[in-house]
């Protein structure tokens, strides 16, 4: 049987600062008050008066220990909460009150020489963690007695039982063929960016299967960049729990704003609803404590004063505000209004339909880039510029590029990449694509970087579009008229995308240079970050800056449906 773990109130709930914990059935009341009273006689080993975190802890977070351990049944040896998924922001003792929770397990537990795991990012976090744990023993003359701490190894061990907590940084070598009772992994966003986080977290799974009593509590941020990988993938699985629209064995505690409040502001300059103070006590759960709202508005004009770019970063760090693109102080203006842009119900279907005339932009370089395309439409109607992308790569990339990996893996999951494992399988992909396009009657012209390009052009004349049609497209300082035409019909509103993340990803790689009187997006200024499905945007942008005319002189009315013939 699995609980119903979900919380679909949980706007009404953090706006009013309630509870975020679901109703949880038929708990083992007794286990889980044991796990509170233990947890509440630790100390705090780094702060002044070394406070018990009976006071140190909101009550939040009594309720995490008291669910989880009692969620336990001693007769049948089954946890109902398997894995435990909380979102926090930093400065709310999610470290250190974590360890505490670990201690806890490993005192209330009864399995002889049972393996409890704290996994950190890096040795720094593993360190902090360690730390914390050994501190709260030191303070205890009890625990002096029953517990024997290996610095050296990172290891506790709670004489008693024989059980151990050993503090561990992720990498695949440690954590294969660990059999956990308990683990807690820290700052999961961080791990994500790891090229083998999703093997190895699939290892950590794996090694609970064999014990039922085992768990998982993931603790972590939000991301300073947008969120990728294994983190994504967990993310959006406690999103789905808490919101009831699916089951599962993941009790998700998720402290970040409602829709309305963590969107961004429409209007460049104009503050977002989340920068307003009177807001951040909603996720702010150990607020009064070990962080307070006041030192929290003197860190955030700070923030604001350097960068728009450092104001996104504290905002994710410090109120789990979601990262939609990472906008840099050497941004392209057309990044501020991209998001405002998005019209997630325009496909390419719907671009053909609605469109008079299409264009098309091709940007693709050596094995090691992206291949991507941009269908760019203008509608007959209304002539806003609707524009859709797909891209492909070769999977070697995945090895080369191992700290794109996961983003890149992301992509050919929402189907805006295809990760191809022969040589011109991308090229025949993209041939066909824009052969079903010109099958409209509408695509004008198809423009491209000129240089290495043979075999597209051969491809693209076997599906009839050849000649005056493919057309050649400058790069560098030459595309300086097609950068600040995007930006401006961005801006005004009458560019349209359909809003797909690997375009908000190119867009927010994109580093602008100066030029004489030119601005210029390169590759080699974006560095390893991929801007290539931008870079097919521009291309596109400069065809249809040439005004082409549509093939037929049927009335646009007509062609939208609006009168009859």
């Amino acid at each position: 049987m699995t609980w119903d773990l979900s919380c679909p109130d949980w706007r009404e709930r953090i706006r009013s600062g309630r509870s975020l914990m679901p109703s949880l059935p038929d708990l083992n009341v007794e286990r889980g008050e044991l796990a509170v009273k233990i947890f509440d006689r630790l100390r705090i080993p780094d702060v002044v008066g070394t406070p018990l975190l009976a006071d140190a802890a909101g009550e939040w977070f009594r309720e995490i220990v008291f669910a989880l351990h009692g969620s336990f049944d001693p007769e049948t040896r089954q946890r109902m909460i398997r894995e435990l998924f909380l979102l926090v922001p930093k400065k709310n003792a999610k470290t250190t009150l974590g360890a505490g929770l670990m201690l806890t397990s490993v005192l209330i537990n009864d399995r002889p020489r049972a393996e409890f795991l704290d996994v950190a990012p890096t040795k720094e976090i593993a360190q902090l963690a360690f730390d914390q744990s050994a501190g709260m023993i030191d303070l205890d003359k009890g625990l002096r007695r029953r517990f024997h701490i290996q610095e050296h190894k990172k290891t506790i061990t709670y004489l008693p039982t024989k059980a151990t907590l050993q503090i561990k940084t992720f990498s695949p070598d440690v954590m294969t063929g660990v059999k956990p009772s308990g683990i807690l992994v820290d700052e999961e966003h961080v791990i994500a960016e790891k090229s083998d986080a999703s093997r190895v977290m699939g290892q950590i799974r794996g090694g609970m299967i064999s014990q039922p009593e085992a768990f998982l509590l993931t603790i972590t941020t939000q991301s300073e960049k947008p969120p990728r990988g294994v983190f994504k993938a967990d993310l959006m699985q406690a999103r789905s729990i808490r919101d009831g629209l699916v089951q599962g064995h993941t009790l998700p505690i998720i402290y970040e704003f409602p829709e309305d409040i963590q969107k961004p502001s429409t209007l460049p300059g104009e503050p977002a609803a989340w920068e307003d103070p009177a807001c951040w006590h909603m996720v702010l759960p150990n607020a009064g404590r070990s962080i307070t709202v006041e030192r929290l508005k003197q860190d955030y004009a700070k923030a604001k004063a350097d960068s728009l770019e450092e104001l996104n970063r504290w905002a994710s760090q410090h109120l789990n505000v979601e990262i939609g693109l990472a906008l840099r102080n050497d941004r392209w203006a057309g990044a501020d209004y991209w998001a405002q842009q998005a019209d997630p119900d325009l496909t390419v279907d719907e671009i053909i339909t609605r469109s008079d005339v299409i264009v098309a932009g091709i940007d693709g370089g050596g094995l090691d880039d992206l291949l991507s395309l941009t269908i760019l439409g203008r509608d007959s109607v209304t002539s806003e510029w609707l524009q859709w992308s797909k891209s492909w790569v070769m999977e070697g990339v995945l090895q080369l590029r191992k700290r794109e990996a996961s983003q890149l893996e992301d992509f050919g999951k929402q189907g805006d990449l295809v990760i191809v494992t022969e040589p011109g399988m991308d090229v025949e992909h993209l041939s066909d694509t824009l052969g079903g396009v010109n099958k409209s009657g509408k695509l004008a012209m198809v423009g491209l970087d000129p240089q290495g390009v043979g075999l597209i052009v051969d491809a693209l004349a076997e599906r009839g579009i050849d000649g005056p049609r493919v057309v050649g497209v400058a790069q560098g300082w030459t595309l300086s008229g097609a950068i600040k035409t995007a930006e401006r019909k961005l801006a005004d509103g009458s560019l349209l995308h359909c809003g797909q993340p690997i375009m908000a990803w190119a867009v927010s790689n994109a580093k602008v240079e100066a030029r004489g009187n030119a601005i210029i997006i390169t590759k080699q200024a974006a560095g390893y970050l991929k801007i290539d499905p931008l870079m097919s945007l521009l291309n596109a942008v400069v065809l249809m800056s040439k005004n082409p005319q549509a093939k037929t002189t049927m009335s646009s009315f007509m062609r939208r449906g609006i009168l009859s013939a």
